[in-house]
Order: C-alpha cells, then sequence, then structure tokens
C-alpha cells in the first residue's frame, strides 16, 4: 500500500515536546513511593491503605489508557493531553488534602490514575510512529521513553529535597502546578490516527476491525501477557523499595536515591534498548530483559543489605527498567502499523497496570499480614522467568493484512 505524504511536520520540534510531556507525566507519579511514610504517619494510615491507592491509581492508569488511545486517534493528542493534565492536577491537589482514606483513593488512586493516561509517554510513542520512519522508530520510542526516566531521575532528589523542605503537602501542590505546562507543549503533537508522513498504513482499517485482528494475533497476545510482568515489577519496586530498606535500617534517604538512580540508568538502558531493538530480534531481546531481572532481583535478595547493594540493584535494575517499552511498542507497530498504535499499545499497557496493580497491592498486604517482603520479592522473579519464556516465540513481522498490502 502506497505511503500517504502530508505536509512535512518539524520532526525535531514534535520529538522535543515529546520528550519533555514524557518527562512532566512520569516524574510525579515516580516519586509516589517518597509519600509512603510522611502520609501514612501524618494520617495514621496502615501501609496497605496507601498501597491501594497507588495500586487503583496503576489500575486505572491502564484501564484508561486504551479509551486515551482511542481518543488521541479519533480527536487528536492535544485535546488527549488537556485533558490528562486536568485530571493529574485535580488528583495532585485532592491528595494532598485527603484526611480519609476514601479521598486518597479517589485523589492519588482513580484521577492521578486516569490524568496519567490520559498523559502518558505511550501517546507521546503513538504520535511519534506517525511521524518518523519505520528504520527510526525503534530508536524514537527510546529517545521518548528514556525522557519518562529523566523525569523518574530528576522528580526523586526533587521530592526529596522540597518534602524536607516545604512538606509533602505543598510538594503534591508543586507538582500540580506543573501539570499546567502539558498542554502548551503538547500543542505541536495535535495529529489525529491519519496525521504524519508515515500513518496512512491500512487507512481503509476500521478502529474495531484493528482490535478484533490484534486480538486475533498470536504474538499480539504474549507480548500482552509478558507485559503484565514489566508492571508487577516496576511499580512494586517504585512504592514499596523505600520502606523496605527503612525497615532493614537504612536511612529513610536511601530509598530516594535508589529510585533517582534507576531512572538515572533507565536513560542509558531506554536508549541503548531503541538502538537494539532496531537492529536485532525484539522478542529475544525482551526475553532476556526479563531475565536479567530475575536474576538481579534473586542476587539482592542473598547479599547482605547496604547501602552498596542497594545503589548497585538500582543501577541494574535501571538499566533493565522501561527498557521493555521500546521493544514492545516496537513489535506492535511492526505488527500493525502505526495508525491505531496509541489504541492497540493500550491494551497491552492495561495488562501492564494490571500487573501493577497487583505488584504495588500485593505488596502492602502481603507486608500487613507477615510483617515482611520477602514473598513477594520471590514472586517477582518467578514471574520474571515465566516472561522470559513467554516472549521468546513471538515472530517479529507484520500480520498477513500488511504483507498482502505491501
Amino acid at each position: 500500500m502506497a505511503t500517504v505524504h502530508t505536509a512535512r511536520p518539524n520532526i525535531p520540534l514534535i520529538i522535543l515536546c515529546g520528550c519533555a510531556i514524557a518527562l512532566l507525566s512520569f516524574g510525579p507519579r515516580s516519586a509516589m513511593g517518597l509519600f509512603f511514610q510522611p502520609m501514612t504517619e501524618a494520617r495514621d494510615w496502615s501501609r496497605e491503605i496507601f498501597a491501594l491507592a497507588i495500586a487503583i491509581q496503576n489500575l486505572l492508569w491502564g484501564a484508561g489508557q486504551p479509551i486515551a488511545g482511542m481518543m488521541a486517534d479519533r480527536f487528536g493528542t492535544w485535546k488527549t493531553l488537556l485533558t490528562g493534565a486536568i485530571l493529574y492536577a485535580a488528583g495532585l491537589v485532592l491528595m494532598a488534602e485527603a484526611e480519609a482514606p476514601v479521598w486518597l483513593h479517589l485523589s492519588g488512586g482513580v484521577l492521578i490514575g486516569l490524568g496519567i493516561a490520559f498523559s502518558s509517554f505511550s501517546l507521546i510513542l503513538a504520535a511519534f510512529a506517525r511521524t518518523v520512519s519505520p528504520a527510526q522508530r525503534s530508536l524514537a520510542f527510546g529517545v521518548g521513553t528514556a525522557s519518562g526516566s529523566l523525569g523518574q531521575f530528576l522528580f526523586a532528589p526533587l521530592g526529596i529535597g522540597l518534602i524536607e523542605t516545604v512538606g509533602w503537602h505543598s510538594t503534591l501542590l508543586v507538582f500540580a502546578g506543573l501539570m499546567v505546562l502539558v498542554p502548551l507543549l503538547a500543542i505541536p503533537l495535535r495529529g489525529k490516527a491519519d496525521a504524519g508522513a508515515y500513518a496512512g498504513t491500512a487507512a481503509d482499517q476500521k478502529l474495531g476491525a484493528a482490535i478484533a485482528e490484534a486480538f486475533n494475533t498470536r504474538g499480539y497476545i504474549l507480548l500482552t501477557l509478558g507485559f503484565f510482568v514489566c508492571g508487577f515489577h516496576v511499580a512494586f519496586i517504585t512504592v514499596h523499595l523505600p520502606p523496605y530498606l527503612a525497615d532493614l535500617g537504612l536511612d529513610p534517604r536511601w530509598g530516594g536515591y535508589a529510585i533517582g538512580l534507576i531512572g538515572l540508568c533507565n536513560i542509558a538502558g531506554s536508549l541503548a534498548a531503541g538502538y537494539i531493538g532496531g537492529r536485532w530480534s525484539k522478542p529475544h531481546f525482551l526475553s532476556l530483559i526479563y531475565l536479567g531481572r530475575a536474576i538481579a532481583i534473586a542476587v539482592f535478595l542473598m547479599v547482605p543489605v547496604s547501602p552498596v547493594s542497594v545503589m548497585v540493584f538500582a543501577g541494574v535494575m535501571g538499566l533493565l527498567w522501561l527498557s521493555t517499552v521500546p521493544p514492545t511498542s516496537g513489535l506492535v507497530a511492526v505488527m500493525f502499523g502505526p495508525r491505531y498504535m496509541a489504541t492497540l499499545f493500550g491494551f497491552v499497557f492495561f495488562s501492564h497496570q494490571i500487573g501493577s496493580f497487583l505488584g504495588v497491592w500485593l505488596g502492602g498486604r502481603l507486608y500487613d499480614q507477615t510483617g515482611s517482603y520477602d514473598a513477594i520479592w520471590w514472586m517477582g522473579i518467578a514471574l520474571g522467568l515465566f516472561a522470559a519464556v513467554v516472549h521468546w516465540p513471538i515472530r517479529e513481522q507484520p500480520v498477513a493484512r500488511l504483507q498482502a498490502g505491501a
């Protein structure tokens, strides 16, 4: 099928603004673990109450992602990101004022979760896919993902410093104020599914047919199952690593330092993943990433915990953190083309967020029942091995419809 050419987009501006949005949208949610202890102590809540709020946040992020993808494909990326910025800011403000668990779950859970869904990097990657050539796509996905990691790296020390100087309440309000920048940065990304130099693939296919085709493709199902594990790992570690280290007697700052180092190393990991995914097998690369995570967690549990072991673990996990995103999103684009990528990757990401929900909630639940995080750590190892097996047989090729069109 011939490529549909439209007015030449300003690719550097789109990439720059998209990366800035990814940084802003990923930053506050990656710092949620820093509010764990001060909020539970101030409100006299159990760990499960706060963990459930973040679990709801992750679940609503995932549930809202396909809807956000459909909205972006149908009405444009700018309108979708504007909606996300409003929900995100409202959630952060109400979270600061929450005095009862129900309001924490509504604000930090529902509103922030939906806000992230409508402003997350998956929408940015879909806009990149429509703009850059297929040969450049994997690297562009790596750059966009790395920008989210940069947000994690910057917001961890920012959150620590603000909490220590102005308190957790004002810190949440500062984060809310930063969401005003998202709609402004989103103006260059305002296109719909049929906008962009490379969006014309299968222009005659309807959205419903695209969804049905995806869920009848074996590789897409396996990819969706495997991405569940990624969500389980990153959500559990982001929220529960700081209190886990504090329980072991380390200064609480080491939890913030570890999350920040994960974000820093993830920048390199995401860029490397974008480069590798453009040259070697994406499914096999994903299998190796998940195997590496399982090994890293096992070694971390078996060695004595110290600041050195924590930072080594954080560095290794950072390299493997969101390095799954460029090859995962790249496989969706390879299999089905970029036209409905926001929607199709949204369903894959929903699985990721179901894993995130369980990782966060089970972490708090099992800790309150057993007084230990050991069970959930070993569950993470088993799931890493499962994901390594699931990704290996995925075939990196377009579906029959696109092959016939070519």
